[in-house]
């Protein structure tokens, strides 16, 4: 039987993609495109300026590609880019064709991606080796990620149930409702406290469990590399 004339090509380009994430380089990546889109671009867009999509292609490729070279199963793997794929088919649906059921299925999907994501970053981060400084850029993405995932399920819950958080002035568009979430959601995660005022007991309880798992997270994690880099210590 002849051999795949693809598959050495494969293999070299999945073992660039595992050099690349053996480093620091994909984790210091995703950072820079998390803080660009947390911190510039979501405010741009509450403004009426555009130009996610960029970020959001950016770090998509990042984890898809880390995805591809991970300890998982080849199950786990379609399944991250299988939801990856849905979730940009159905947000490009919602812009061309806005209607409240995509809108809310695109809310659905984005939590799940980047709940996905998180656990992509975390096997990145747990993999085997030497604690390096990739270990806590690890961790500072997954945090990120984490505010992101609320923020979306915070916005699922205000498109489900209308009025289920109090604004001070409200949301022209989709994309402003996006950036107040956004906002809303990492001071939840950090407990510093915003002006948006959850209403109904389900908004209430999801904003607890984030500030739970601000506080949490961040000790679990800092736990868990320590205890590594205690293990990894050689026995005298």
């Amino acid at each position: 039987m002849a051999n795949d004339p693809q598959q050495p090509h494969a293999s070299f380009l999945r073992a660039h993609i595992s050099e690349f994430w053996s480093g620091d380089l994909g984790l210091t990546l995703v950072n820079i495109a998390l803080c660009v889109l947390i911190f510039v671009i979501t405010p741009l867009r509450e403004a009426g300026l555009h130009g996610r999509i960029v970020l959001d292609l950016a770090v998509v490729g990042l984890m898809i590609s880390a995805a591809l070279v991970v300890d998982q199963t080849r199950i786990a793997m379609a399944v991250v880019v299988t939801v990856v794929v849905g979730t940009a088919v159905v947000l490009a649906a919602g812009r061309v064709h806005p209607t409240p059921f995509l809108h809310l299925l695109g809310s659905v999907l984005v939590t799940i991606s980047l709940l996905l994501y998180v656990r992509i970053v975390l096997l990145v981060t747990f993999r085997g080796g030497l604690i390096t400084w990739s270990r806590i850029q690890g961790g500072i993405s997954a945090y990120l990620l984490i505010g992101l995932a609320f923020a979306s399920a915070f916005q699922f819950v205000e498109q489900l149930h209308p009025g289920a958080f109090r604004f001070v002035t409200q949301p022209a568009d989709l994309d402003q409702l996006t950036a107040k979430f956004t906002y809303y959601s990492f001071t939840t995660l950090t407990t510093l406290g915003s002006d948006i005022n959850p209403i109904i007991p389900f908004a209430r309880s999801l904003t607890i469990a984030e500030s739970v798992v601000g506080q949490l997270f961040p000790a679990v994690l800092m736990g868990a590399l320590v205890a590594m880099a205690l293990q990894s210590r050689p026995k005298s």
